[in-house]
């Protein structure tokens, strides 16, 4: 018979070793995310709470940061080009989200169905989003080129349309160009996305509105885009943090030119931080544009809210 003493001693034991394995794992998993939390908080965290401490002060990378306070975002209020970098940014918003979430929706919807080179169409249409900004803008740069060497206006000439037009350097042209641009370079992104929220959708409900004799546009209408909606919902949110961030290609290709037409709330903050080292008032305009982000994401959020229910 075992004493009472000796089964204690066994239980505990075995307990022990348990929670010693425990923390092992623990501590193994602390271990590997280590590198990760080490970097975020040095090369994230830190700048950003950095920048909000810069936000209230003049600094211009040479003398020491002076407190101004509020001072900032005050200036904004009289500031022109802050005001012409916010509704330049705008129009790039309400173009767009609209376009880009078309476009990429209709190419999911059509690679989704059975067509010969599916494959290959996807990963052609894909293949943009994973190219860097910068060589993509060179590319660009190239195709619109004002000369006659320019791709676009090379297939306007051969169409009979001649003429240089310098789709970079009119100020009506320019911002359609780059959105083009922009579509042309993540439509199929997003495109992945949605196909992943197409695949989730029951057949089972298209074979039903196939008995009931529904046409391919209300099947569309009333299965695929409702749906869709997360996903949509989705793409949206993220669509327009893009567009309030663009700024590789503004800087390569325009300059933020002609005449501030493309000069957006990104570049300005580049602008005013490294060009003009006025690290302060960028500092602001940064947290600016982080607080209508989060605003507009919260409005987002509430309308989907409300609609779910």
């Amino acid at each position: 018979m075992v004493s009472p003493a000796k089964t204690y001693s066994g239980t505990s034991s075995k307990t022990k070793s348990r929670f010693s394995l425990a923390r092992q794992e623990e501590l193994t998993g602390w271990l590997f995310i280590a590198p990760m939390l080490i970097g975020f908080m040095f090369f994230s965290f830190g700048p950003i709470l950095a920048s909000l401490i810069l936000a209230f002060t003049d600094w211009n990378l040479l003398q020491a940061p002076k407190f101004v306070g509020f001072n900032n975002f005050a200036s904004m209020l009289d500031d022109q080009y802050f005001k012409q970098c916010m509704s330049n940014t705008l129009y790039f918003v309400v173009t767009m989200v609209p376009i880009i979430l078309t476009v990429s929706m209709g190419l999911a919807i059509i690679l989704n169905k059975d067509i010969k080179g599916k494959a290959f169409f996807r990963s052609a249409f894909y293949f943009p989003s994973v190219i860097s900004t910068v060589a993509i803008s060179m590319v660009w740069l190239w195709v619109f080129s004002p000369s006659n060497n320019g791709l676009l206006n090379t297939l306007l000439g051969k169409l009979g349309m001649a003429g240089s037009v310098d789709w970079l350097g009119n100020m009506g042209t320019v911002k359609p160009a780059m959105v083009a641009m922009r579509t042309w370079q993540s439509a199929g992104y997003y495109m992945v996305i949605f196909l992943a929220g197409l695949q989730t959708i029951p057949q089972e409900l298209y074979e039903v509105a196939d008995i009931d004799g529904a046409s391919r546009w209300r099947k569309l209408i009333n299965i695929t885009v409702p749906l869709l909606s997360p996903v949509t919902f989705f793409v949206t949110i993220m669509l327009m943090i893009a567009a309030f961030n663009i700024f590789e290609a503004i800087y390569i290709m325009t300059e933020g030119g002609p005449g501030g037409a493309t000069n957006t709330i990104m570049y300005y903050i580049y602008h005013n931080g490294f060009r003009l080292y006025s690290m302060g008032y960028a500092s602001a305009l940064a947290w600016v544009l982080f607080l209508i982000l989060v605003v507009l994401t919260a409005v987002q959020f509430k309308l989907r809210k409300d609609e779910a229910n």
